[in-house]
């Protein structure tokens, strides 16, 4: 058994949770996760600024108080902080090593920089103007890093997944073909791999859990690739089929979770309530990865401002007009942003106890690929309104000069033509061959019986109209410019009423910003869920800032709230 703990989720998640991990109980490897599409952009954007930049530098901070302590435990610690420059982040950590008179083997995995061939996969107009070009490379550099002698990897883009699979990999001998040993690992990878949120954290039921200060997960693999999600013993929080459960269904779509070292069939997923804070996950079947890498491309899309008026008391749809007719005035001409949107949060109350609890928000946001058409111009009208306009004028803030927003694009590439390399700690590289048995995702049947054959629900006798969420949790999160949004039931009963009831044409109906947009519905009967995908809800991703909630992040807790007619028998 192979006991794998993670410590981030994400750049910016708890500094602490290094030192929290190798302490609070035993533990063979240490993972981080510290990379998302849009820490990407912002580690470009630091790149940009100095050449030997571009890793999350929290993690050297890090290790600067907690590395002594990982050598003396002897816990193998891998994380993707290398981000855009991984050679660049073991290099600093050799010496700090060396500084603190540490004996420590530093490997690192590199290859997913496509920066430079960029114009052999996108058109050259977008080319030049990407930031980031990254392939998201498998656990094979990991393992060999590993296997080589490595106390500590960095890698650069991997998927989130690898940091777990690599060194399962290398610890239990596995190869290409142990597909649903691989398989197994992916789904633990993946359930560990944002952190907190294994163990109770944004999780539907939170108020059935403390989750104050919800510890952080840990894996243990088994030879087999099946595996127990836990967390050390005494740490806040809550480890349950329903959290993990959760989690499995972040940022996935169908049935096959495809990577390039295997597909993992979240269908086949079977988890079992072991005893207080031990999820047991087996079952998991493998099939043979696609023969394409996903690549993640960044750009700096344009320029975008914000001005939030704030409306008190009476007639707050009227105000809302006239501020926005007298803003739409002064900024026609050569002034006008390309995009101007205008969106009204109606949060005041009647008769309200507060002036605060008497406002609404009105929200302007522009977008431009010109600086100056969204800066000076949109806050100087703002401004110019404010004693000519609606009765108790004012902003949330001072307009700003607004700022860069990035845009994120994925293709896919033969994985043939990407380089993936280990670097060992002796500074050999040894190249990693792509797989060679792969398998189309477009060529398969998707592996679940069709809607109809799915078990009726019970008779529904009298309903109630009641939230959603009293029958179901939710977890939503974002994919570039899709979203997803998975729902699961608590009960069987509950399943079958869910899985005939929340068609698409259901969640149009609730959702009615995805009513024009492709949506698609996934079965996972042995989740008792139900996974939506919606097409471009989120534009052109989360730094493009589309909307509200720019990472349907609440997506699934909007959803939640909705009302619906529901059986009493099931309430």
């Amino acid at each position: 058994m192979l006991r794998i703990g993670n410590a981030s989720g994400f750049y910016g998640d708890r500094f602490s949770a290094v030192r929290e991990m190798l302490t609070g109980g035993p533990l063979d490897v240490l993972t981080g996760d510290y990379l998302a599409e849009l820490t990407m952009l912002i580690l470009a954007r630091d790149r940009l600024k100095d050449p030997r930049a571009g890793y999350a530098k929290t993690f050297l901070r890090q290790l600067e108080e907690c590395l002594g302590l990982a050598v003396e435990r002897g816990v193998r610690i891998v994380v993707n902080a290398g981000g855009l420059n991984p050679a660049r982040l073991a290099e600093a950590i050799r010496e700090l090593a060396q500084a603190q008179g540490l004996a420590l083997r530093v490997g690192h995995v590199e290859g997913d920089d496509l920066l430079p061939r960029a114009a052999e996969f996108t058109d050259p107009a977008g080319a030049t103007g990407l930031l980031a070009a990254n392939a998201y490379l498998g656990a094979w550099g990991i393992a060999e890093c590993l296997r080589s002698g490595a106390d500590l990897v960095v890698t650069g883009r991997v998927t989130d997944a690898a940091l777990v699979v690599g060194p399962a990999a290398a610890h239990f001998g596995w190869g290409r073909g142990d597909l649903d040993a691989l398989a197994g690992a992916v789904v633990a990878g993946h359930v560990l791999e944002c952190g907190a949120q294994a163990t109770g954290g944004n999780y539907s039921f939170f108020t059935e859990h403390d989750v104050t200060r919800p510890g952080f997960p840990l894996a243990e693999v088994y030879p087999d690739g099946s595996s127990v999600i836990t967390k050390h013993p005494g740490t806040g929080g809550a480890v349950t089929t329903g959290t993990v459960t959760a989690q499995l269904l972040y940022e996935t779509a169908g049935p096959r979770y495809a990577g390039p070292d295997v597909t993992a069939r979240l269908d086949t997923v079977r988890l079992t309530q072991e005893g207080p804070d031990r999820v047991r996950i087996s079952g998991v079947r493998g099939e043979a990865p696609p023969p394409t890498l996903k690549v993640g491309l960044n750009r700096i899309g344009g320029w975008r401002n914000e001005v939030t008026f704030v409306l008190t008391g009476l007639e707050i749809e009227a105000k809302a007009a006239l501020v926005r007719t007298q803003l739409e005035q002064a900024l026609d001409g050569v002034r006008r942003p390309t995009e101007v949107r205008w969106t009204l949060a109606r949060t005041e109350q009647p008769d309200a106890a507060t002036e605060q609890q008497a406002s609404a928000l009105l929200q302007l946001t522009v977008r431009d690929p010109d600086a100056a058409r969204v800066g000076r111009p949109v806050g100087a009208a703002a401004v110019e309104l404010g004693l000519a306009g609606y009765p108790g004028f004012h902003l949330t803030a001072p307009p700003g000069p607004g700022a860069p927003y990035g845009v994120f694009e994925a293709v896919y590439v033969d994985a043939k033509l990407v380089e993936h390399w280990a670097v060992l700690p002796d500074g050999s590289r040894r190249a990693i061959a792509p797989a060679e048995a792969t398998r189309e995702l477009a060529e398969l049947p998707d592996p679940l019986l069709p809607d109809p054959l799915l078990p009726e629900p019970a008779e529904p006798g009298p309903t109630r109209r009641a939230p959603l969420g009293l029958l179901a949790g939710a977890r939503s999160g974002d994919k570039g410019g899709d979203a997803n949004v998975g729902l699961w039931a608590r009960s069987e009963d509950g399943w079958r009423w869910l899985a005939h009831t929340l068609t698409v044409h259901k969640l149009r109906e609730l959702l009615p910003e995805a009513a024009d947009l492709p949506i698609t519905r996934h079965l996972l009967p042995n989740l008792r869920a139900v996974n939506f995908v919606i097409t471009g809800l989120l534009g052109e991703g989360v730094a493009a800032q589309a909307r509200f909630d720019p990472q349907a992040k609440a997506l699934g807790e909007w959803l939640r709230s909705r009302h619906v007619d529901i059986p009493e028998a099931l309430l």
